[in-house]
């Protein structure tokens, strides 16, 4: 029992709890400390009430012996109560402004919002303060003698019973003169003696009638029947306590089963601990020695310096100690007789329903948070003193800056060179202000649905500020991240980015300009994958001559390769300001046969659109020749399906970066996509019967860009070796 003593102290005073409530964010403290602290923070106490002279019960059922005693104790708890809530009886709510208090939890380390009543809101923790006297009775804790209330003095004898209804307590012969046989007082119940009597249930902060009954699991609070009854928990997931009451602790129970079950990792992790913690004071030691070394050869002008650096390693040394300290308190809590189990073992015993859901929330979060820090076991702080060491190496006139050396700071990935298309292609860099890093680690992992992440792999000793990944899975999300490494160990980790791989095999084609090209309306870039069309001299004449209206020339590109069968994607990026492009595919047969056709005399119903409005209408039953997606003017546009209303106007969207374009010529079908995140623009049909090309159609002014294979960009870095990393985690359920 007294392992626990741990668990039943006061947060506050560091002391065991008298009279704790609950707070919010479920933690215990003394009421007294509480109203102590928000009266510290400057939430001024209204002007106490007169005290009472005479007591409010009446003659029949306390003695006159009873009425010249002082108030109890709980009366003064509740004045405390109302100073610091400032609720009053007869005080009317209007004359004071509604003043919302922040008590600061010193558990979790943060301001707890405690409403508008304050602390009255609270609950009284009953099955802590059982817990308490249990343990007091059981290490005979050096507190007070607890004397009758009612023997005269000076022949005052010890109390050895306490009467809950009473709230008063009595020697054995006081007890039987005011609890005669045969009347309703022989029916109280009596206690240990105490200073401080509590309820004898839970009952309703704001119906002092109601006991609390049922327990909300959207909102984690008891009920009593009138509350429950409010608009506020409408619709919220509301059980009767008896319920909540065997939930809750049958998921305690078996959390605590499975620490009782899994010793042999405590204790494995408490040496872990426990050799971190020399590892700390042995490399310290060895950090110190080298920095006295260091300083020991620019003592003229570093005497000043000297000092403040070996705080620095002191702190960070004390800092580590105490977080490692800690680790290992908490993991020595986890043994079978050590504090919480036993806390945990002895809040079982808790037969009242009501208290025991209400004292045991906190519990079961912390034994939850334990079995995963159990699970996925870490050091709370890194024993290597490696961001220590000193660099001599530094010219003299930066000695007035000198420090010790830092690792890189996390790398920024940048967004717009980062993509994912035959291979996955990485950019980052680092933050102005960031050491500098010897070279990268990269790691990445394959999102699988449903079964879990595979493992993290990881690329080694990446020296420059990109990095390319291969062997991938088609159509599956990566995560991708960086840190940087130097002489003080590494860097944070980047911001993870996600990327959608290509649906398909990547088709790699370039222009073809030997299909009668129009030299002076379409330019071809370096390498035949980037074209733009401008208005040729004839438009030009022809514009100039018209006073009504002309024709546009429309011009055609296709690609070198054909597909005759199986799946494959290319992306493709269309400059904003372009006039009119088209994207898409076509039969070859057809392309030609469309090509050769005098170009100033086509036909806008020959337009080839998706087959919607290229002579699709004289063969319903056969997919059309073409499959083409117009955008122009950085707007793309979603034509009509065949299942919608014809009468209604196509949609139209923000044209993307970079479009994708996924043929399937087993099945007929080409897909659009935004190429950045893999959505899904529009799809359509085109008729496979032949091979198929790839097909870009200019009309007017206009640039496109085929996106560049990322296997075929050169890298002056050396490979990166290759590392898989293993996961340690323990499934609960095994």
């Amino acid at each position: 029992m007294k392992s626990m003593e741990r668990e039943l102290r006061c947060p506050v005073c560091e002391e065991m709890v008298k009279q704790p409530i609950v707070l919010p964010c479920l933690h215990s403290v003394c009421v007294l400390c509480a109203a102590e602290v928000l009266v510290q923070r400057g939430y001024p106490p209204p002007e106490l009430p007169p005290e009472p002279n005479t007591p409010t019960s009446s003659p029949n059922t306390r003695s006159p012996r009873q009425a010249r005693r002082p108030p109890p104790k709980t009366d003064r708890l509740d004045r405390v109560l109302r100073t610091v809530c400032g609720t009053y009886p007869g005080r009317r709510r209007k004359d004071t402004p509604v003043l919302i208090m922040m008590f600061p939890c010193p558990t979790c380390r943060c301001d707890v919002e405690l409403g508008e009543r304050g602390l009255m809101d609270c609950l009284r923790n009953l099955t802590l303060e059982r817990i308490v006297e249990r343990y007091r009775h059981t290490v005979s804790l050096g507190s007070m003698a607890v004397m009758c209330q009612f023997c005269k003095p000076p022949q005052t004898l010890e109390a050895t019973k306490g009467c809950a209804d009473c709230r008063a307590n009595f020697c054995n012969e006081c007890f039987k003169l005011y609890h005669p046989w045969g009347t309703p007082r022989a029916q109280h119940e009596h206690i240990l003696p105490t200073h401080c009597f509590r309820p004898k249930v839970l009952v309703c902060v704001e119906h002092e009638q109601e006991r609390l009954q049922f327990y909300c699991r959207s909102c984690q609070r008891l009920l009593c029947a009138l509350c429950k009854l409010r608009r506020v928990h409408s619709g919220h997931k509301v059980m009767p306590i008896a319920q909540a009451h065997q939930a809750l602790k049958d998921k305690i129970t078996k959390e605590m089963n499975y620490v009782l079950a899994n010793q042999e990792m405590v204790q494995a992790q408490i040496t872990q601990v426990e050799s971190a913690i020399a590892q700390t004071e042995v490399n310290s030691a060895v950090a110190k020695e080298q920095l006295n070394q260091c300083v020991s050869e620019l003592r003229g002008v570093l005497a000043e310096r000297q000092g403040a650096l070996a705080k620095t390693i002191e702190g960070a040394r004390a800092q580590r100690a105490e977080a490692l300290n800690s680790q290992l308190s908490e993991k020595q809590s986890l043994l079978e007789n050590a504090g919480l189990l036993t806390y945990t073992q002895e809040l079982l015993k808790e037969t009242d329903q009501p208290c025991f859901v209400q004292a045991a929330r906190i519990t079961h979060n912390r034994l939850v948070n334990a079995i995963d820090n159990l699970q996925h076991f870490s050091l709370t702080a890194d024993p290597s003193f490696r961001h220590y060491h000193m660099d001599v190496s530094r010219e003299l006139k930066l000695l007035c800056s000198m420090d010790f050396i830092q690792a890189p700071l996390a790398p920024v990935i940048d967004t717009q060179k980062t993509l994912a298309y035959d291979q996955l292609y990485l950019c980052w860099r680092l933050p102005q202000d960031s050491a500098p890093a010897w070279h990268y680690s990269v790691e990445y992992q394959r999102k699988v649905g449903g079964a879990g992440p595979s493992p993290w792999q990881r690329l080694e000793e990446v020296g420059g500020t990109s990095a390319v990944i291969d062997r991938l899975e088609m159509d599956s999300v990566y995560v991708l991240r960086v840190r940087g490494c130097n002489k003080a160990g590494y860097g944070e980790y980047s911001e993870e980015v996600y990327l959608h791989t290509p649906p398909a095999p990547v088709l790699s084609f370039c222009l073809d300009s030997r299909w009668g090209l129009h030299a002076e309306r379409i330019a071809l870039g370096k390498g035949q994958t980037y074209a733009r069309s401008v208005p040729g001299l004839t438009l030009l004449q022809a514009a100039d001559r018209a006073l009504t209206s002309c024709h546009l020339t429309s011009d055609l590109l296709v690609a070198d390769v054909s597909v005759t069968q199986g799946r494959h994607y290319w992306v493709c990026s269309v400059e904003p300001g372009s006039y009119l492009v088209k994207v898409g595919v076509g039969l070859e047969a057809k392309l030609q046969e469309w090509f050769h056709l005098p170009q100033d005399m086509a036909s806008p119903r020959y337009d080839p659109d998706s087959g919607h409005d290229s002579g699709a209408e004289d063969a319903q039953d056969c997919p059309p020749p073409f499959c083409f997606l117009t955008m122009g003017m950085g707007k793309i546009l979603l034509p009509k399906s065949a299942s919608s209303n014809a009468s209604s106007a196509p949609l139209t969207a923000p044209l993307p970066p970079r479009l994708g374009v996924c043929l399937d010529f087993e099945k007929g079908r080409v897909t659009f996509y935004d190429a950045h995140s893999l959505r899904v623009l529009w799809e359509g049909t085109v008729d496979c019967s032949a091979p198929i090309c790839p097909a870009f159609c200019f009309i007017g002014g206009g640039a496109l860009q085929l996106q560049e294979l990322i296997a075929n960009r050169s890298t002056e870095h050396t490979p990166p070796r290759r590392v898989t990393i293993q996961s340690r985690a323990t499934n609960l359920s095994n």
